[in-house]
């Protein structure tokens, strides 16, 4: 039995069974027809029905989706680095996570522009909340990442996630994407997560350093000129302020989901580091291990901090942020890169309506509170780029 079987993206042996379930499953069926480019359900069902391969399907099926996807309310969508990789190689992506859906379809339509495979794309089986889904991902190069669980079981899911990624990055020479926390990060502080070092080392041969760098690591900075998603953070935000026991449901996920695909990012930017395996190897490897472990996480950080592309509202909303209480110690990174004032004129415009956007009822939303954490939001990413140039 394959140890990664209920984990692992599909193969060909799993394609006519999955295809069969997936185009015959009444509400994604019922879904097609609300995607703008998809003009006649039935006879794309008949046409993905007729492909008889799963590369088949993921040639002319998958690939031109996230060509179709990547355009939905994106002004133009970018990238450097990718296509200074070596494209015999298999790489694990670490990057910042700003979109469930988007972060990964745009770099695996930028990765098929570079010549290079689409990477597989790990999904937390939270996510997952219809069986349809699982199909749909597992059938365009996705992975399952077990959530919930007890601490017993997260380790065995722990050392098993690691040893997928180990055999399908050194054996089958298949790219990985991985987001280097669980989650997005709601405020866009982007910082790599111990815990994510921890599950890749598992299934290595003990030498941290020399474990990571065989994974040939690259640091992605993914930079949205407009998170869609924003004004649905920062109503999470609030209410995990104000409720202790607050939990997202089911639906709130795919209202992310569907919102940051089809909502309108503007310009959209990817910048790759080049493969982190030499820096790594620089690192002092007789430091203790919790030390070690923040000195790795420290060069991704600083490596995705450093390649992000910035915006006019980054600079707009750090001269914002500067002005309110608690944030005047950024009033003199504010002054060394102001934005012009019709700039700055345009994205307050901008926020004004990410708030009012914002559904809870008028005695519970708070929103300054709203507005400052959306300041955080778009001013984040320009403070720790500042930081990397110090």
């Amino acid at each position: 039995m394959d140890a990664f079987d209920d984990i692992r993206s599909y193969r060909q042996a799993d394609y006519q069974a999955a295809m069969s379930r997936l185009w015959n499953q009444p509400h994604f069926l019922s879904l097609l027809p609300r995607v703008p480019f998809v003009k006649d359900a039935a006879q794309l069902r008949e046409q993905a029905l007729s492909l008889p391969t799963l590369q088949a399907f993921q040639q002319a099926f998958i690939i031109p989706l996230l060509g179709q996807l990547s355009a939905i309310g994106t002004n133009n969508l970018s990238q450097d680095g990718l296509d200074k990789l070596d494209k015999s190689r298999g790489y694990l992506f670490i990057s910042n996570h700003r979109d469930i859906i988007m972060d990964s379809i745009q770099l695996n339509h930028l990765l098929c522009g570079v010549g290079m495979e689409p990477s597989e794309t790990a999904i937390g089986d939270n996510l997952l909340i219809q069986p349809w889904i699982a199909d749909l991902v597992r059938l365009s190069k996705c992975f399952i990442v077990r959530r919930g669980l007890s601490i017993k079981e997260q380790m065995t899911a722990s050392r098993q996630l690691s040893a997928y990624i180990r055999d399908s990055i050194c054996q089958r020479g298949q790219s990985i994407w991985l987001a280097q926390r669980e989650g997005r990060a709601k405020t866009s502080d982007d910082r790599t997560q111990k815990s994510i070092i921890k599950m890749l080392i598992m299934s290595g041969s003990g030498n941290i350093l020399n474990d990571l760098a065989s994974l040939n690591p690259v640091a992605l900075s993914i930079s949205y000129e407009y998170d869609p998603c924003d004004y649905l953070k920062a109503k999470e935000l609030q209410l995990k302020r104000d409720r202790p026991d607050f939990h997202k449901k089911p639906e709130d996920d795919l209202l992310s989901m569907t919102t940051g695909i089809m909502g309108a990012k503007g310009r959209v930017h990817y910048h790759a580091s080049p493969c982190l395996d030499k820096a790594l190897l620089q690192l002092d490897g007789q430091l203790p291990r919790n030390e070690l472990l923040e000195q790795v996480t420290a060069l991704l950080d600083r490596e995705i901090h450093a390649g992000y592309r910035l915006y006019p509202g980054n600079h707009a909303a750090l001269e914002l942020l500067s002005r309110l209480p608690g944030h005047e110690d950024l009033a003199v990174m504010a002054e060394k890169a102001p934005c012009p004032s019709e700039e700055k004129r345009l994205f307050e415009e901008y926020i004004e309506r990410q708030v009012a956007r914002i559904d809870l009822p008028d005695s519970e939303k708070d929103s300054g509170f709203l507005r400052e954490k959306l300041l955080e939001m778009y001013a984040n990413p320009l403070i720790n780029y500042n930081k990397t140039t110090i």
